[in-house]
């Protein structure tokens, strides 16, 4: 082939990917820019995996995680790491050995769980407790067990509840209390914000003095209100959704005042005259016209603010205010590690907080490669 004839088939390929970065919508373009961010990219995946995770704890841990799935012989016991060979020998199927419950002189008479020579194969798919999948499919599959007994990967508590299962759920519930409560303070950011910046003068003074009132309201002693509000006859349920309604009216104020601002600097901008000189009304000026030319900074700003919720969460349960057992949360389980005989004895039960660390970690990179993505300004490195 001559060298025009390459030089052509060079530039005739290099043509079909300018227009199609020409052509990319708004949502194409940032995908592409935050692809090229290898860190948020892989916090995406975390992220992704943790999500699944709560999402399917029910088919992915072996027991339930309340008082009924606990293990009465085994409280308090330490992690148990399926093995392939012991000294009688190796195995192609992972085991586990037995456990027993004993006490003499040797133990002051005290009762201690030590393990067996007995082996006890991990088998897939076994049946075990009922629940509904996805809140909706029946099942009593499990992903993992053995085939007598139970088998611990994480350990157990006091109770001798599986802390590996009673993490994958707690996984979900903060996620989900996370969720309510973005929601609630995104919706409320879209109304009051949108309406403040819309119509400006005292409209927006009145709200903007609303949005200070949030912002200085003392978390602490109004937690701490809410916590003697709640009466004990609550089920977690209930105690659950008024949770995400207090941290959902209480975050709505930052994103608000974003909105507000750029609605403010946006209204006067010739397609907002357009629409309303062809009679559109303010709602449908805020909605159709002004909201849409700046949601990529509301979708950076509700993974950014996802993360504070779930902290939010996780320190309300943390210090007694929020959720109790027998809900399972990251924060009812990061409280039982301020013991004393836990910080001493039994270290198993610090492993949901590596885990809740990573997931705060995960949102935080997502949401800051989104925000880097977003800016068409921003320099590629």
């Amino acid at each position: 082939m001559s060298l025009s004839a390459c030089l052509f088939s060079r530039r005739t390929a290099a043509v079909p990917s300018k227009e199609a970065y020409f052509t990319a919508s708004q949502g194409q373009l940032i995908w592409q820019r935050f692809k090229a961010n290898r860190t948020a990219r892989f916090a995406l995946y975390v992220l992704l995996f943790f999500i699944l995770c709560g999402i399917f704890a029910p088919f992915l841990s072996p027991y339930n995680p309340t008082a009924e799935g606990r293990n009465a012989d085994y409280t308090n016991g330490a992690p148990q790491i399926p093995q392939f060979c012991d000294d009688n020998g190796c195995s192609w199927r992972p085991f586990i050995h037995g456990v027993e419950r004993y006490r003499g002189v040797d133990t002051n008479f005290r009762w201690v769980t030590r393990q067996t020579d007995e082996r006890n194969y991990v088998t897939l798919l076994p049946e075990g407790s009922d629940y509904r999948l996805l809140g909706l499919i029946p099942m009593n599959r499990h992903l993992f067990g053995v085939e007598e007994g139970f088998v611990h990967l994480f350990g157990t508590d006091a109770q001798g509840k599986d802390i590996f299962s009673r993490t994958l759920h707690a996984i979900g519930v903060s996620l989900a209390v996370g969720s309510a409560g973005v929601l609630i303070s995104f919706v409320l950011a879209l109304i009051i914000g949108g309406v403040a910046g819309y119509f400006g003068g005292w409209v927006d003074t009145v709200l903007q003095a609303l949005m200070d009132t949030v912002k200085t309201v003392p978390t602490i002693p109004l937690f701490m209100a809410v916590a003697a509000f709640i009466p004990d006859s609550w089920t977690a349920e209930e105690r659950f959704f008024f949770i995400s309604l207090v941290l959902g009216f209480l975050g709505w104020g930052t994103l608000a005042r974003r909105i507000r601002t750029h609605v403010l600097a946006e209204r006067s901008a010739d397609y907002v005259l357009a629409a309303q000189m062809a009679g559109a009304g303010p709602g449908h000026v805020i909605r159709r016209h002004l909201l849409p030319s700046f949601t990529s900074y509301i979708i950076v700003d509700l993974v950014i603010s996802f993360p504070y919720m779930v902290l939010a969460e996780t320190s309300l349960s943390f210090i007694g205010l929020g959720l109790n057992d027998p809900v399972n949360s990251l924060g009812v389980m990061l409280r039982n590690v301020t013991r004393v005989d836990v910080l001493l004895n039994y270290h198993w039960y610090f492993i949901p907080v590596p885990i809740f660390v990573a997931i705060v970690l995960a949102f935080v990179l997502v949401g800051d490669g989104l925000r880097d993505a977003a800016d068409p300004y921003a320099e590629k490195r």
